[in-house]
C-alpha cells in the first residue's frame, strides 16, 4: 500500500473527499468516521508538502496542487479498475478494452459509424466513451487517460503536446430542415437563403469559419437564429423545426431517418473534415486500427 513518501489509501481518501466536496459526504460514502477522514487527507498533505484542499463556505475546494494530484489519482484509480477487470477474467473471455473520448463538436452519427467498426473486431471490445471539448480531450489522450480522441480537426501546428492526426475522411456540407422547411426554401438555394432561420455551430467548430466564407461568397445572409457548441443540442433544435441546419452530405440517409429532415441544397465545396489523434504515428491498438477505415 505504500510507495515513498505517500500511503495510497491517504491518496484514496483525499480523491473522494475532492469527488463529494465534503469531509461528510466522504465519510458516509466510505463508512468511516469524518475524523478518519481529516486525519488520513492531513497525513497526503504532509507527505507531500502543500495542502490539497482548501474550505469555501460550507464545501471543501482544490488548491492549486489540489487540482493536479486529482489529475494523477483519476488515472491511477482507473489503472486499479483496468487491472482488476484484467485480473478477474481468463485469457479468452478477456474483452479488449477502448477508451474513446469524443469531441463535442463532432457529428454524433459519425462518431458512431466510427466506433461501430471497433465492435465488428472478432475479439470483444468494451467501449468506454467520454464528451469533452476538444482541448480538454487532448491534455487527457497525452497523459493516457485515453486511448484515441475522435474530432474535427487536428492537432495544431507546433504544439507541445506528443499527439498526432490520423484524417478518417472527409465529407461535404449539405444544409437541410425538416419537410416544411426544406419544401420552402429549397427552391433557388442558396439565393432562398437570404433571410431563412439558420442553426450554426459556434466558431469553435472548425467548419464554421468554412460555412461562413461561403454564405458571403454566394452573398446571403441568413437569419442565424441559434449558434451550439455541441453538435447533439444544433441537430435536436433541427429536428425540432426551429431552423434548417448543416450537416455532413454523406449522412444523408442518416439525417433523414434519425432526425425527420430533408436535404435543401449541398454547400459546394465545404468540407468537414473527421481525425482519430493518438499517442503513436503508428497506431498498436487493434480496436483503433480498426475505425481508421470506418467511414
Amino acid at each position: 500500500m505504500k510507495t515513498t513518501g505517500m500511503n495510497f489509501r491517504h491518496l484514496y481518501y483525499f480523491w473522494v473527499v475532492a469527488k463529494e466536496g465534503s469531509l461528510t459526504r466522504a465519510a458516509e460514502r466510505l463508512d468511516v468516521a469524518v475524523q478518519t477522514i481529516s486525519a488520513q487527507v492531513a497525513l497526503l498533505e504532509q507527505a507531500v508538502g502543500k495542502a490539497l484542499l482548501a474550505p469555501q463556505g460550507r464545501r471543501l475546494v482544490l488548491t492549486e496542487a489540489g487540482r493536479v494530484a486529482l489529475a494523477y489519482a483519476d488515472q491511477i484509480f482507473l489503472l486499479g479498475e483496468q487491472m482488476q477487470d484484467a485480473l478477474s477474467s481468463s485469457d479468452s473471455d478477456r474483452p479488449l478494452r477502448l477508451t474513446v473520448g469524443i469531441s463535442d463538436s463532432l457529428p454524433k452519427l459519425i462518431s458512431s459509424r466510427v466506433l461501430e467498426a471497433a465492435l465488428r473486431l472478432p475479439q470483444r471490445v468494451r467501449l468506454v466513451c467520454y464528451e469533452d471539448n476538444y482541448e480538454s480531450l487532448l491534455g487527457d489522450l497525452s497523459v493516457h487517460k485515453l486511448d484515441v480522441v475522435l474530432t474535427d480537426r487536428p492537432v495544431p501546428p507546433g504544439t507541445t503536446l506528443r499527439v498526432f492526426s490520423h484524417l478518417l475522411s472527409e465529407s461535404e456540407i449539405s444544409v437541410f430542415g425538416v419537410p416544411e422547411l426544406a419544401d420552402r426554401y429549397r427552391k433557388n438555394f442558396p439565393e432562398s437563403l437570404n433571410g431563412a432561420p439558420l442553426l450554426l455551430p459556434t466558431r469553435n467548430n472548425a467548419v464554421r469559419i468554412r460555412i461562413d466564407h461561403w454564405l458571403e461568397e454566394h452573398g446571403v445572409r441568413p437569419d442565424i437564429v441559434g449558434e451550439f457548441d455541441d453538435n447533439a443540442l444544433l441537430t435536436t433544435f433541427g429536428r425540432n423545426g426551429l431552423g434548417l441546419f448543416p450537416a455532413p452530405s454523406a449522412l444523408k440517409n442518416d439525417v433523414k431517418l434519425q432526425f425527420a429532415a430533408e436535404p435543401v441544397g449541398d454547400m459546394t465545396k465545404v468540407k468537414e473534415h473527421f481525425y482519430a489523434i493518438s499517442n503513436e504515428r503508428k497506431i498498436k491498438h487493434p480496436a483503433v486500427e480498426a475505425i481508421l477505415s470506418a467511414i
